[in-house]
């Protein structure tokens, strides 16, 4: 956004940009809140995050019916800022945390002590449990797995365990390695100097060394407070992380992102019945009071009502002189309020013009640079091409090659570097030509 825009008219366009950008539904309201990007570009940079009122009111409800009201509530990938802020971390470098709830599991990315990008993994602490049972075929007693990954994770002396455990979380850091490699390229990145991984249920013994080797990362757990013995009871990290936002929140309520639905309500004397009662008791007041002052009072009103009603004759016309004012003014407001409408439906309508062509100029992708790319790839397999056909987003290649081994290493490797650009790629038949000694397929790649 330019930095001209002035500060008032942030948050509007910030919401008009969300539904815009981020395909929102414009019959629905949304729960929308924001925070900007430390940078010194020439346009300023904001995350914003959005939240469906009804997956709120499913979540917070039942708090909310116990505690009355919920002064915050805050994206989990933003809790670790009271990190850097109380200096537990070095705001230096780019560091990966790695969380793994019960139902949830995220992987979060921060560089220099700000968010930088964060994304859930299908991997929860219940997905395990589930795949688990998958790989050993039988339904495992749930308080058993659990104690066993607590207490021994990987390096447990059960080999069943184990085996099963590190086939799980071989999954796990292939799909963190994607993301890692993901963020790399996207933010241009050359490396990820420090990876804390943690758990609900506490670190995982042995997931260090793992990740470790796996990753090729310096990694350690996700604990941040003391070291914790095995006879102690462990306290979930993100509950500190969030006492710690808490307290950000009532130093500087602007300075936390908030999607709460829930806000406490205004002190007794803003409060409607808070004023109602004060009124009541006001008058109450006064009516008790009204007898004894009756007396006197009412010689004191004699006296003001009659020069009052000298004042009023005055007031009375020049009230009515400012009253054809008025009329000639609304008069004059209504023609500005249909102009202004009138303006403003050729303003909305330049506008989606020049994001259309904004969009078809900036985020277009040339179907040259895609046809490069292959060309590339088909050079590097030793494959041949004797047709091409294209249409809209799909193109056919009718591949050649003398080994059709070739061809089935090719669309790997096209499928594993590229499938950012594709919604998908296929070949239907590999099939040797009884003319020669030449492999054929056909082969269809679907463009994003």
């Amino acid at each position: 956004m330019s930095r001209s825009i002035p500060e008032e008219d942030i948050r509007d366009i910030l919401d008009i940009k969300a539904y815009e950008e981020l395909g929102l539904d414009q019959a629905m309201d949304y729960v929308i809140s924001y925070s900007e990007v430390d940078t010194t570009a020439e346009e300023r940079e904001f995350h914003i995050f959005v939240a469906q009122p009804e997956v709120l009111e499913s979540l917070f409800m039942p708090v909310k019916e116990q505690t009355k009201y919920l002064d915050l509530i805050i994206p989990a990938p933003l809790l670790y800022k009271a990190l850097y802020k109380r200096e537990i971390l070095q705001d230096r470098g780019v560091h990966c945390f790695v969380y793994f709830n019960t139902y949830d599991a995220s992987v979060t990315f921060y560089s220099n002590g700000e968010y930088l990008y964060s994304k859930s993994i299908d991997f929860s602490l219940e997905h395990m449990y589930d795949k688990y049972c998958e790989l050993v075929g039988e339904k495992v007693d749930e308080k058993e797995f659990f104690t066993v990954l607590e207490s021994e994770g990987l390096k447990t002396t059960d080999s069943t365990y184990q085996q099963n455990l590190m086939k799980i979380f071989g999954e796990v850091f292939i799909t963190i390695n994607d993301i890692i490699i993901y963020v790399k390229r996207a933010f241009k990145l050359e490396s990820i100097d420090n990876m804390f991984i943690g758990s609900v249920q506490g670190p995982i013994i042995g997931l260090d060394d793992y990740s470790e080797n796996y990753l090729g990362l310096q990694s350690a757990d996700f604990n941040f407070d003391y070291h914790i013995s095995s006879n102690e009871w462990y306290t979930d990290q993100l509950q500190y992380l969030m006492l710690l936002s808490s307290l950000d929140y009532l130093e500087d309520e602007a300075s936390v992102v908030n999607l709460t639905m829930f806000p406490r309500p205004p002190s007794f004397v803003n409060r409607a019945s808070g004023q109602f009662i004060i009124a009541t008791v006001a008058a109450i007041s006064l009516g008790l009071a009204y007898p004894l002052v009756y007396l006197v009072g009412s010689y004191a009103n004699d006296a003001k009502i009659y020069a009052l009603k000298i004042q009023d004759n005055k007031l009375s016309a020049e009230a009515n002189k400012y009253k054809q004012i008025l009329g000639k003014k609304k008069k004059i407001i209504s023609g500005l309020d249909k102009r202004i409408a009138n303006l403003y439906r050729t303003y909305n309508g330049k506008t989606k013009t020049l994001t259309s062509i904004y969009d078809k100029k900036v985020n277009y992708r040339l179907k040259s640079e895609i046809f490069y790319m292959i060309a590339n790839d088909l050079a590097k397999h030793d494959v041949h091409v004797d047709m091409i056909h294209t249409k809209d987003n799909t193109l056919w290649l009718s591949l050649i090659s003398s080994n059709d081994r070739k061809l089935t290493e090719l669309i790997k490797d096209i499928s594993h570097r590229h499938f950012k650009e594709l919604n998908s790629i296929d070949i239907e038949l590999i099939k040797k030509d009884p003319k020669s000694a030449y492999y054929k397929g056909l082969l269809k790649v679907e463009l994003r």
